[in-house]
């Protein structure tokens, strides 16, 4: 071979290498990646683990897989399935509140109680598991729309859970990858088949070419644009019917008052309170307290009290608090047995008295007891409801911190949600203030309706005022108060001599003297500041108003508040 055949033969051999050379750089930069992550990797779980799929979520809630029945933990299923599931911990037992009835059911057992008739299911209701409670998913899905598949290879359960919304949907025109990440480098989750439904989670991404979307097995990822049809729209619904429940409303707008009744003798002074006021339809005497932590209760009803009431063509929300020293009230509603003894106990009243209705005024339920005292609302609620008595429940104006007292499911339990939008400067209060400025009362009423519909939402106003005392000395504040009705608070006004000043900020007459070396303060409620109040309230279209508390008020203001609440 001549030399320069050698030299022609050399340099296509290095065309060819150098052109194989290009050849594979430029396939791997350019082709796809065809290996596959293991889908345990992907969802985070070992083999025997099993995995929750939540919408489009994957969640991190803990689920059995036994006896080929799925488990949930208790806390996700009240948290993102149904509210109405309750786990008793200190009686062990799982509660489920409908309209008309409280269905238990024990760990281990198969069986369910109903208005204490027993039915079986073909698997165990509640297991617990290293102190962890799990509720069979079968059974929460006979109180909830809900749809769920199982699928294996890793164990994984799919839970679809909204329903009356569109989703996003689209077909895969060919055969193709569903990957990790957006890229054709990425490892692939699953490879679909042509007209495989995927759920369009986030539509093409001009950048990637990829959309973002989810399969009927729960697995999240990215598939070519290009491998989609058209995304179309679908809307989730369900065959799956709620119980609804039903309301006792007032036709008219409700006008309470609250009657404070210490002592039996009290109840005797009730026409005489009722003849000084005018449009008052409602009137709720205090009569009933939790008096132990068995759910027992002391009691001051009247059968005449009611009888002239009803005469007057007045309703009888007796009140219950929770104010007795000898109890705490987190103590009987947590437990199963006392709380219900308890609910039992006011319904056994409210039928021997032939009340119109029940007034909760429980005011001391601590954060890690909202749950318990919800479940209390819902009780009661079954019995109030079966029996055609009204149940109305008091509570402090909507702050974060006491968001626990849950008003919305007040509003779907009971009757009517009452907010005291008073006590914005209280007896223990660091410094002086009003009881109840406009600015309170409008912020009271505006942040309740955001949760309660105006037809069950009743605002509480005050009839008093409190005369602040602060007497200084030595650099220090000694600050004291006490309450005062309208009629003495006129008084005060006229003894000290001095001037009240309207205050536009408040809404409030304002007074300020001294006496002696102490400064007195007081903020006013009278005519004029409880029509600006009234004023407000009517503005929302609320259910009514309620007042604490009779006996305080003057009687020219009956005739104002008559004609906003008419």
């Amino acid at each position: 071979m001549t030399r320069n055949k050698r030299i022609i033969l050399l340099a296509g051999i290095c065309v060819v290498v150098l052109g194989t050379i290009i050849g594979i750089l430029l396939y791997r930069k350019f082709a796809p990646n065809k290996e596959h992550m293991e889908l345990t990797k992907y969802f985070q779980m070992d083999k025997n683990g099993v995995k929750l799929i939540l919408g489009d979520e994957i969640s991190e809630a803990d689920v059995l897989y036994q006896d080929r029945q799925v488990y949930v933990d208790i806390n996700t299923v009240k948290e993102r399935l149904n509210k109405r599931f309750y786990w008793d911990a200190n009686e062990n037992v799982l509660l489920y509140t409908t309209p008309n009835a409280v269905i238990s059911a024990e760990p281990g057992s198969k069986d369910c109680f109903k208005n204490n008739s027993r039915s079986s299911k073909e698997y165990e209701i509640v297991r617990v598991d290293a102190e962890k409670v799990y509720v069979a998913l079968d059974y929460v899905k006979e109180y909830t729309a809900l749809e769920y598949k199982v699928y294996n290879k890793p164990t994984r359960v799919v839970i679809s859970n909204e329903y009356g919304i569109k989703r996003d949907y689209s077909k895969t025109d060919s055969d193709c990858a569903l990957r990790y990440k957006p890229n054709i480098k990425s490892e692939i989750l699953a490879d679909l088949e042509e007209e495989a439904v995927l759920r369009v989670l986030e539509q093409e991404n001009k950048e990637t070419g990829f959309c973002k979307v989810m399969d009927k097995s729960g697995i999240i990822g990215y598939v070519k644009a290009k491998d989609l049809d058209d995304v179309y729209q679908e809307e989730i619904k369900t065959d799956f019917k709620e119980e609804e429940y039903t309301h006792i409303l007032n036709k008219k707008k409700v006008n309470l008052v609250w009657h404070q009744v210490t002592n039996e003798s009290a109840n005797g002074g009730l026409l005489t309170l009722l003849s000084n006021t005018k449009g008052v339809n409602v009137v709720s005497p205090t009569w009933f307290g939790t008096s132990d932590n068995n759910g027992n209760i002391d009691s001051l009803a009247s059968d005449t009290y009611v009888t002239q009431a009803h005469q007057q063509g007045v309703e009888v929300w007796a009140l219950c608090n929770d104010f007795s020293p000898n109890m705490k009230i987190g103590k009987v509603l947590g437990y199963t047995s006392r709380r219900q003894k308890l609910a039992k106990n006011l319904i056994a009243e409210a039928i021997r008295y032939s009340l119109d209705g029940i007034n909760i005024d429980f005011e001391n339920v601590k954060k890690d007891s909202g749950e318990d005292f919800i479940q209390f609302i819902r009780e009661l609620g079954i019995m109030c409801r079966n029996n055609g008595i009204v149940l109305s429940i008091d509570n402090y104006p909507v702050r974060e911190y006491n968001q626990y007292y849950n008003r919305e499911e007040q509003a779907e339990v009971a009757d009517y949600v009452i907010t005291m939008a008073y006590d914005e400067y209280y007896a223990g209060s660091e410094e002086a203030g009003p009881v109840s400025s406009i600015t309170y009362v409008k912020d009271s009423t505006e942040k309740v309706l955001e949760q309660v519909p105006a037809e069950q939402a009743i605002i509480a106003l005050p009839f008093y005022s409190r005369l602040w005392k602060e007497k200084t000395e030595n650099g220090k504040v000694d600050l004291s108060s006490e309450a005062c009705s309208m009629g003495y608070a006129q008084e005060i006004l006229q003894d000290s001599r001095a001037k009240a000043i309207w205050d536009d900020v408040t809404g409030m007459n304002y007074l300020e003297y001294t006496s002696g070396k102490v400064l007195h303060k007081m903020w006013i409620e009278d005519i004029n500041s409880l029509q600006v109040k009234m004023e407000e309230v009517a503005k929302h279209e609320t259910a009514g108003v309620a007042f604490w508390k009779l006996g305080l008020e003057n009687r020219n203001v009956w005739d104002m508040i008559w004609k906003y609440n008419k």
